[in-house]
């Protein structure tokens, strides 16, 4: 790499620059490389020439005026307050000849327009994002009836960079005004941004806070949103956005909302059994690969899932879960004595029970002892049992993961037996109020309800099941 030894080739440099050549002409001309001119002019604070307003503008017009005088820039800066690197940025701008902004000095000259005290200099050459010049090529262009392409070919810019440029400045008219483009783009720029959720007082933070709290993930936040305010841009949020506001700025309001929004805090799943251990211990198990394919399907609602949540050793408690594999509907029964046979199935039986005699088609389990009384559950529900193979948790993978989210409620080597049925309804309850994307953002209870014949209107509209879950009517009976 060339290096920049004698003030004739900067002044070179810098007399080129400022007839509006590009870097590379510059650094032809003045005898040194493409890299070395970059560097050079970066060091001079040419990218930041047309940046936000200055900060506390008194402030650095006496420190500028300071090194004038000739005082070094690190104490003209700490004199007034300022750090060491606003006096050496400083410093090299005036050493490159850069004329003070007038956000700084009102006396100094405009090098065009001014909106809200930020200098813009239509002689400035293109860099990495538009300049005010690319920006009236491009109000003319469009004025001028030229397509997006010519335009780019114009100012030898992508298409892609003057659709976005067009797309997001253009006001509602249809006027596309360069000056207001560039203010805004300016302003778009300005660091650090205020962030959408710093506002406490705000609806939307309130809601996503309380989302968290009923520990909805960021992502089903985000799209109910957009189903209760389809209109209202202001209570609209990224996922991103969320995520930033609980993992990123630590000390943030929803950070106090982290601990209780993890979704799981324990150690992966530990193999608890030997192949040994699990070979035939349930007599006439029904394969589930014997089950029908209309429960693979997924369009069919009555088909369960179902396992154990197993409590501390020493409280030899569980409780039983069930999933719908459609509706994502989830019950819950304790076990607080034990989970033997019997017990799950006096368990079982009140949960089907207490369904629509059309949810009740099959029930697939893993092969679990607690299940050897499957032919006296078919028996007494109706429910055809069906036992997946073993190690192959994925063939029960609603279950799999409903049981991770009811880890939250239910933390693992701890005594469930404390939970009595009211409070692992409200835990169902609040599992079944939880946005759910397969069910198009609906809420498992919103999506029973209305595979039931109800009506629920969210935002003002009546909603509807996805296409791919068959209505009621359409559904076939005869089991």
């Amino acid at each position: 790499m060339t290096k920049v030894t004698t003030a004739s080739a900067k002044s070179v440099f810098w007399e080129c620059w400022h007839q509006g050549l590009s870097v590379l002409e510059c650094s032809t001309r003045a005898g040194f490389s493409l890299r070395t001119g970059n560097r050079l002019a970066r060091a001079a604070g040419v990218a930041r020439r047309a940046g936000a307003p200055v900060k506390n503008p008194e402030a650095v017009a006496a420190m500028i005026g300071l090194i004038q005088e000739g005082v070094s820039p690190s104490r003209a800066a700490r004199q007034y307050g300022l750090h060491d690197t606003q006096g050496r940025y400083w410093a090299r701008r005036l050493e490159a000849g850069f004329p003070v902004p007038v956000s700084v000095s009102p006396a100094a000259p405009k090098l065009g327009w001014q909106g809200d005290g930020v200098e813009i200099d239509m002689e400035a050459p293109p860099g990495l994002r538009l300049s005010a010049k690319e920006r009236q090529d491009i109000a003319l262009g469009k004025a001028g009836g030229l397509s997006v392409t010519d335009i780019a070919k114009s100012i030898r810019r992508p298409k892609s960079t003057v659709s976005r440029e067009l797309a997001r400045n253009t006001d509602k008219d249809g006027v596309y005004r360069f000056l207001q483009a560039e203010q805004a783009a300016r302003n778009r720029a300005t660091r650090p941004k205020p962030a959408k959720l710093a506002d406490t007082s705000h609806p939307l933070f309130r809601y996503v806070a309380d989302g968290l709290k009923a520990k909805h993930s960021p992502e089903q936040i985000v799209h109910r949103l957009m189903l209760e305010y389809p209109d209202d841009k202001e209570m609209h949020v990224c996922a991103e956005t969320i995520y930033q506001a609980i993992y990123v700025h630590a000390k943030g309001q929803l950070k106090l909302e982290v601990e209780k929004a993890l979704r799981r805090g324990g150690a992966d799943r530990k193999k608890r059994n030997t192949d040994q251990e699990r070979t035939a211990r349930i007599k006439d198990m029904t394969s589930i690969s014997q089950r029908p394919a209309e429960v693979e399907h997924r369009d069919i609602p009555g088909h369960w899932e179902g396992d154990l949540i197993l409590g501390s050793v020493k409280s030899n408690s569980a409780v039983a879960t069930i999933v719908e594999r459609v509706l994502l509907f989830t019950l819950l029964a304790g076990l607080p004595n034990g989970h033997t046979a019997a017990q799950t199935e006096e368990a079982l039986v009140p949960l089907f029970a207490s369904l629509p005699e059309q949810l009740c088609r099959s029930l697939t389990w893993d092969q679990g002892t607690e299940m050897a009384n499957h032919l006296n559950i078919t028996e007494r529900t109706n429910i055809q049992v069906f036992f997946a193979d073993p190690h192959s948790p994925w063939q029960r993978g609603t279950n799999e993961n409903t049981n991770g989210l009811l880890r939250q409620y239910l933390p693992k080597s701890t005594d469930l037996s404390i939970y009595s049925p009211e409070n692992l309804a409200e835990i169902a309850a609040s599992l079944n109020s939880r946005p759910r994307k397969t069910l198009g953002w609906l809420t498992p209870a919103e999506a029973m309800a209305i595979w039931l014949g109800g009506t629920v209107i969210i935002g003002g509209r009546v909603m509807q099941l996805p296409d791919n879950i068959k209505a009621l009517a359409d559904c076939c009976d005869d089991r």
